[in-house]
């Protein structure tokens, strides 16, 4: 029962978070600057954990 509950909540904050960046691709207020420097530290741990076999 736990684990339904647990995935419906994850369920609903994917949704939330979908309407979200729907709603500011639209506006056009999106700092893509800060997601290309997220979207290459994400690269750059995966890649490092590859390379190092750490993390």
């Amino acid at each position: 029962m736990i684990r339904i509950v647990i995935v419906v909540l994850a369920a609903v904050v994917v949704w939330a978070l979908l309407v979200w960046i729907i709603r500011q691709m639209k506006r056009g207020d999106i700092d893509w600057k800060g997601i290309g420097v997220i979207a290459a530290f994400i690269a750059l741990a995966f890649w490092l954990r590859h390379v190092a076999g750490m993390g």
